[in-house]
C-alpha cells in the first residue's frame, strides 16, 4: 500500500468515529428527550433547550463538537500531505496517534468527564499535529 493511503486511514478512521459520537449523541439526547418530554421551541435561544438535558447526556454533544472544530486542521493538513505526495512514516504514526488521541479524549470527556484529564489529552493530542504541521510546512515552502 501507498505511504499517501496509509495517511488517509487515520483521517477516514477519525470520520467514523465522528459518526460513532454523532450517533452515539442521538442515542442518548433523544430518549432524555423524550423521558422529559421536552416540547422542543424554535424560538428559544440555541443551546437553551439542551442545556435542560442531564450532564451525562450533554457530554456527547459536546464532544461531537469538539470533534468538527480542532480536527479540521488534521482533515486539511492530511489531505495536503497526501496531495503533495509527501511519504514519511513519521507523518502517519502522527496522524495515527491524533486519531488515538482525539479517541481517548472523545472517550473521557462522555463517560465522566475528568476534566484536568480530558484537558491533559487535548494538549497531548496537539503534539502530533504539530508534526503534521511542520512536515507540511517544510514539504510546501521546500518545494
Amino acid at each position: 500500500m501507498e505511504v499517501s493511503s496509509q495517511l488517509i486511514q487515520p483521517l477516514v478512521a477519525l470520520v467514523i468515529w465522528s459518526m460513532v459520537m454523532w450517533l452515539w449523541m442521538y442515542a442518548t439526547r433523544l430518549p432524555a428527550i423524550i423521558s422529559m418530554r421536552l416540547e422542543m421551541d424554535p424560538m428559544a435561544p440555541s443551546g437553551e433547550q439542551m442545556a435542560k438535558l442531564p450532564a451525562r447526556v450533554r457530554w456527547k454533544a459536546d464532544n461531537y463538537n469538539h470533534l468538527m472544530e480542532q480536527p479540521t486542521l488534521f482533515y486539511a493538513l492530511v489531505l495536503a500531505l497526501s496531495i503533495m505526495g509527501v511519504s514519511s512514516e513519521l507523518a502517519i504514526y502522527a496522524a495515527w496517534a491524533f486519531v488515538v488521541l482525539r479517541i481517548i479524549h472523545s472517550l473521557v470527556h462522555v463517560l465522566g468527564n475528568k476534566i484536568e484529564l480530558r484537558f491533559a489529552i487535548f494538549v497531548a493530542s496537539n503534539i502530533p499535529l504539530l508534526f503534521l504541521v511542520f512536515i507540511a510546512a517544510r514539504s510546501a515552502f521546500n518545494s
